[in-house]
Formats: structure tokens, sequence, C-alpha cells
């Protein structure tokens, strides 16, 4: 019965995913922010969202927190809608659909020091578009993911990616055995990238929005082990399928006598980035999942 209903939903993902190429890149990123941000607040994980709001943004009330959880749907339905469509978007271009980059002296940077590269970012945007755009810049990178439950869309959605990125490029599953790949391919000189917002239940304590918040190391522990350069950066909606790259300027990693104390330093310095990303433009981030330590969240009300 599995068997035949993973069939069944691998059919309808290829429909949809036609369906959507189907539309104009504009169009797919409208329709689709317009079903996720009508839908999106009624479901129960919304809920979730509000409660992050209130640990994070404390300052928010209920009508604002409502807002951004909107927007939170909406950009997530305008990622899905513009997926299929990311290979096609063009460069620069002076309206309507595509992408650009600020800070491109940077990638150039990165690229000249001939060095491994972690690139860093979250899910802010459409966080599609970063490996991509990289790989234009001559630096394809490697990076981890979490393979959907049914075998046949997780290929679609692989294909989707290496058909975005214009190459063949490895892709590790998150845990220990795809960390030790992923360490491998850098020691190799490979780039590897890094969305580093989610909640690890078994990485460190850092800190973010203020709150303690079990968070993954990998990305410091890489870069400090293989002397790797380091880019952080995130992408800025700036319409429907007008997305802009933001890179920062590239630095290495700081080391002392104490490697515990730099990764959690480092790890710190990423998690800084992300809230400074996400203050900027609340609605852009990915609020869906607990982020925080169940523990704050009792006692919680919910007005979403």
């Amino acid at each position: 019965m599995t068997s035949f209903l993973y069939r069944a939903e691998t059919l309808l993902v290829r429909a949809l995913l036609a369906a959507i190429r189907t539309l104009p890149p504009a169009a797919s990123s409208s329709l689709g922010g317009f079903v996720a941000r009508t839908i999106g607040p009624l479901l129960p994980v919304s809920k979730v969202a509000d409660r992050n709001l209130q640990l994070a943004l404390p300052e928010y009330d209920a009508s604002a927190r409502r807002r951004i959880v909107r927007d939170c749907w909406e950009n997530l339905g305008r990622t899905v809608g513009e997926f299929p469509h990311i290979s096609r978007l063009k460069q620069n271009t002076p309206s309507g659909a595509g992408w650009s980059v600020e800070g491109a002296e940077h990638l150039e940077e990165a690229k000249a020091s001939g060095r491994p590269v972690i690139f860093f970012s979250g899910h802010i945007g459409n966080w599609e578009l970063m490996p991509p755009v990289v790989a234009r810049y001559g630096m394809p990178f490697a990076s981890f993911y979490r393979a959907a439950s049914n075998p046949g869309v997780d290929r679609l959605i692989h294909r989707l990616r290496q058909d975005a990125m214009g190459q063949d490029v490895p892709m590790f599953p998150k845990g220990a055995k795809g960390a030790r790949a992923a360490l491998k391919y850098l020691s190799k000189g490979g780039n590897l990238g890094v969305l580093g917002d989610q909640k690890m239940n078994d990485g460190i304590e850092a800190r973010l929005f203020g709150r303690p918040a079990m968070t993954a190391s990998a990305a410091a522990v890489f870069a400090l082990r293989h002397d790797a350069l380091i880019v952080t950066g995130h992408v800025r909606r700036d319409g429907p399928a007008r997305l802009v790259l933001v890179v920062d300027a590239p630095f290495m990693p700081e080391k002392t006598d104490d490697r515990t104390q730099d990764v959690l330093a480092l790890t710190q310095l990423f998690n800084d980035r992300l809230e400074s990303w996400i203050r900027d433009i609340p609605g852009s981030w990915l609020w869906l999942h607990r982020r925080w330590d169940k523990s704050l969240y009792r006692n919680m009300t919910t007005q979403c």
C-alpha cells in the first residue's frame, strides 16, 4: 500500500511541477504566494510560528505577528512556485523576473583565493537561488539535505536542484555519514554550502534572539579543521521571482588554543548574522519549525 501511495504522490507532484512550468515565473510565484498565504495561516503549524515570534520578537503585538506569519507563508509559497523556474531566470534584468547579486566582488575574491569555501545561509527569501548563482561564479558547492520520505519525490527535487546548478554536485545526507563525506569533500578542495538556521538537538548551545538555541556546529567545525574561507549571504525577494543574492565579505575563521571555544564563537557569529537578516525582513524567514527548547514554549498563548 505504501508503495502505491508513493507512486501516486510522485505522479501528482510531477504533474504539478509540469503545470507550474507552463506559467511565467512571476505568475507562478504569485500563484504560489496567494495559495500559501490563504491556507497556511489556518494550519496548526502556524501556532508554532506565532510562539516563535513571541519568543524572538516580543515587541511585536498579536496583529503584527499575524502579518508576519502570513508573510512567512507567502514567501514559502513563492519559493515553491519559483523553484521549477530557477534554472531559467536571467541575470540583471531591468524589471520583472530575474536575479542579481549584491556583493559579487566578494564571490570573485573567494574564487581567487583558491581555498575551499564554506557558504553559510538560512531559509530566508528563496534559499534555492544561492547554489546555482554561486555555481555561475565558478564555485559550485555541495550541500546537506534531508531526503523526502517518498523516494520518487526526492528524486524529482534532486533533479530540479541539479538542473538549476547546471552540473552534478554532491548532496550529502544529514547525519554522521554525510558529515564524514562532506569533510572528505572539503579536504580535496571542494566547496560546501550549509543552511544552519534549524534546531539541531545534538548540536551546541548558542544564542539566537537572546535565547539559548541548540545549533548545528558543522559549518564552524569544518571551517576550522580545513582552514576554509567563509562566505555568508542570504536571498532577498524584491518582487515576484525577482531575487537578489546578498553576499557578505569572505573571512577566515579565527583560531586560538581552545578549539571548543573557537567552534562556539564561530557558531555564534553565524547565529548573529541570521538574526540580523531576519530582523530586517521578519516575514522572509521560515518560522514554522520549533527553533528553541520545548521548555520555552510551555504555558504560552497563541493568537494566530
